[in-house]
């Protein structure tokens, strides 16, 4: 006859080799439908684009292999990080009310589980999934986008009827420095020449050197830019100097890299790209750069909400209640519905008003968070 603690020692190994199964059970239902659910929706996402730009792929003369190449080797990345989240939320709801529905979840209670034990598989799939969605965010979506987007460019976007001034956007005026702002017309960017180049340099709000140049072309052997029929001006108080050259090597600070004036810019650099652009836009005291900075810290936050919506899918699918799976999914989509709304209206008041960048991204997650926390305390345990 066994002793006492013998008998406990049995039951604790019963008891963790139990939970072992029930996280392995969990965490197969949540990966497996996650990925069915994102595969299901990716696929939908597809087809509708390829309808919706169907005109543009037979303008392009592309084979189907090129597409698929230039085109949805990028497209797909894109909208899998679009919806991810909402996927995880989604799957989470899903397999989670259909084991509610049949009292597996009761029967585990019942069994000895405590609930916080039992939603561990939960967090260890969001965890997993979080990581997995921050690296891709880093730099992997950001390279699928750039394909995207030059194809976008190339074969969409130049059809639009919205495009305005074919010449917008090779006009260039901006602040190299703190004291110096340039400008130049037409610029190309195959040949990395313009015309009608300006420069003024300031004190405080006077004016004490200017250049102007017939053209500007980028040197590539000495790395700086080359103005020809050039004329300067230095003013000193009433004096004025006057100077005419047939050619000028200066240094704007400016790569031609960076004279794209390009809408999908802040989506195709990687995340130490977006780091860089920025600190040097800081440093030539560009404005407008909230929208660079709420997608920088998007990144971060974006992958964290996964987590938040996990715990706030598994809080409410695993109570089994009238209506079953229809009215977990109904919440759920609810939910995540305000969710997204919230995050759009963020972003739009802090590029077009005075909220700042990085309470922007983090503030659907920080009232969220308190949404989930409520949720916890009041499910029955």
């Amino acid at each position: 006859m066994l002793s006492s603690p013998a008998k406990w020692r049995i039951k604790t190994v019963a008891c963790d080799y139990m939970f072992k199964i029930l996280d392995v059970y969990i965490l197969k239902k949540f990966l497996g439908t996650f990925v069915f659910t994102m595969l299901v929706i990716t696929i939908i996402a597809v087809v509708i684009d390829t309808s919706e730009k169907a005109d543009d792929f037979v303008r392009s003369g592309l084979t189907g292999w090129q597409l698929v190449t230039n085109y949805y080797i990028g497209f797909i990345p894109f909208i899998m990080s679009m919806i991810f989240p909402l996927m995880v939320f989604i799957a989470i709801i899903y397999f989670s009310s259909k084991m509610a529905g049949k009292s597996e979840f009761i029967a585990i209670l019942a069994g000895g589980v405590r609930y916080n034990r039992m939603l561990r598989p939960y967090m260890v799939g969001a965890i997993f999934l979080s990581v997995i969605f921050w690296l891709a965010s880093q730099y992997w979506v950001p390279r699928a986008n750039e394909i995207r987007t030059n194809f976008q460019t190339v074969y969409v976007d130049r059809n639009s009827s919205y495009n305005g001034d074919p010449y917008k956007t090779n006009n260039f005026y901006l602040r190299v420095d703190p004291t110096t702002f340039v400008g130049f017309r037409y610029y190309d960017t195959a040949n990395k020449t313009a015309t009608g180049f300006f420069l003024q340099k300031l004190h405080g709000n006077t004016v004490y050197y200017t250049a102007r140049a017939d053209n500007i072309r980028w040197d590539a052997h000495k790395k700086d830019w080359k103005l020809t029929g050039v004329v300067e001006r230095t003013i000193a108080g009433e004096q004025e100097t006057l100077k005419k050259l047939d050619s000028l090597h200066i240094n704007l600070n400016v790569q031609p890299k960076e004279l794209r004036r390009d809408d999908y810019l802040k989506d195709q650099l990687t995340t130490p790209e977006l780091h860089q652009f920025i600190h040097m836009e800081e440093v030539r005291g560009s404005e407008g750069l909230n929208t660079f900075k709420v997608e920088l810290y998007h990144r971060d936050a974006t992958p964290f909400s996964v987590i938040i919506m996990s715990m706030i899918g598994a809080v409410i699918a695993t109570r089994k209640i009238r209506g079953g799976s229809g009215l977990h999914l109904a919440v759920g989509i609810v939910m995540a519905a305000v969710f997204v709304v919230m995050d759009k209206f963020a972003v739009t008041f802090s590029t077009k008003g005075e909220l700042p960048p990085l309470l922007a991204a983090w503030l659907p997650n920080i009232i969220f968070s308190g949404v989930a926390w409520v949720f916890y305390v009041r499910t029955p345990k």
